[in-house]
């Protein structure tokens, strides 16, 4: 097996289970691997600390599988930590309250550079990292056969894959193409998600908890959306019992999905108003007119 050979003192935040070696943590690459390679990582005095997937054009030129130097990297390996993924989320996620969720979260779930949301029956896929690339299909199999669902469609479309020197791609895995819009259920509210273009995989499932807070909060008030994609926050405020929302958002496309996710809860159109534009000018608009808010929402996205 390849291997790579850490410079002295570099090894301390892989005892403490950091699972990313940067370029300059690295004295000497052995045994030329090709990119999403198994290597094992060496101290500088030789020592197996772990074993990882090599990326030769990315700053992170290794992410962690294991930190069991005798742990073998293969089939049994992935299918055993997808396995684990799932049954995490059954323990923290109530099918009553939502049918979308995150179901491996990369890192958290010893699978670095790999995104699989579930949205109702279809599984939304994202390769990240050279590692995950390298095993693709054997990952594919593996969500099929543990979680029964035929519909996997990746959305490998992002920046962040030209940093491991990765072409961008989309497009279906297994079971065909999702429809155009898939509708979910979280806390009893109604979204259309566009899977194939949307931002992401499609929704924002890491925001669910916060959506929840925002409804708890929003009784009353009157809300400013900013970066509002398809009014997930919006919707939660007004059925919450907020007065009024006035959602900012660059994108025609996701106002248009905002705007068919309020029709699809039954919103007064009197209750939501929508200005498609740069977040900081048209705040900047709402300063000068001397508008103000009960409620703000800044839900920053970042690439």
């Amino acid at each position: 097996m390849a291997s790579v050979v850490l410079k002295p003192g570099r090894d301390k935040s892989i005892i403490r289970r950091h699972p990313w070696i940067f370029s300059g943590a690295l004295a000497e690459v052995r045994g030329a691997p090709a990119d999403g390679e198994t290597v094992e990582v060496l101290s500088s005095q030789g020592e197996c600390l772990a074993k990882g997937a090599y990326s030769s054009a990315s700053q992170i030129r290794v992410r962690i599988w294991s930190w069991d130097p005798d742990e073998e990297i293969g089939p049994d390996f992935f299918r055993e930590r997808i396995s684990k993924s799932i049954r995490r989320r059954v323990g923290c996620v109530d099918p009553a309250q939502t049918d979308a969720f995150r179901l491996v979260h990369a890192e958290s779930d010893g699978l670095p550079g790999l995104i699989v949301d579930r949205y109702r029956d279809v599984l939304v896929m994202q390769c990240l990292s050279w590692g995950i690339e390298r095993w693709r299909e054997t990952l594919v199999e593996a969500l099929v056969e543990l979680t029964g669902l035929n519909c996997v469609y990746e959305r490998s479309d992002v920046e962040v894959r030209a940093l491991e020197g990765l072409k961008a791609r989309s497009g279906p895995l297994r079971g065909g193409t999702p429809p155009e819009r898939l509708k979910i259920s979280e806390f009893g509210i109604d979204y259309w998600v566009d899977v194939q273009r949307g931002q992401k995989t499609g929704f924002y499932l890491d925001q669910r908890a916060n959506r929840k807070t925002v409804r708890q909060l929003a009784n009353g008030r009157e809300v400013l959306d900013c970066f509002a994609y398809t009014g997930g926050f919006t919707l939660a405020a007004l059925k919450g019992g907020a007065k009024k929302s006035l959602c900012i958002e660059a994108s025609a496309e996701a106002i248009e999905l905002g705007r068919e996710n309020a029709d699809l809860n039954e919103v007064n159109p009197a209750d939501l108003n929508w200005i498609q534009g740069n977040v900081f000018q048209e705040m900047r608009k709402l300063r000068d007119q001397g508008r103000s808010f009960d409620l703000v929402i800044l839900s920053l996205r970042i690439s």
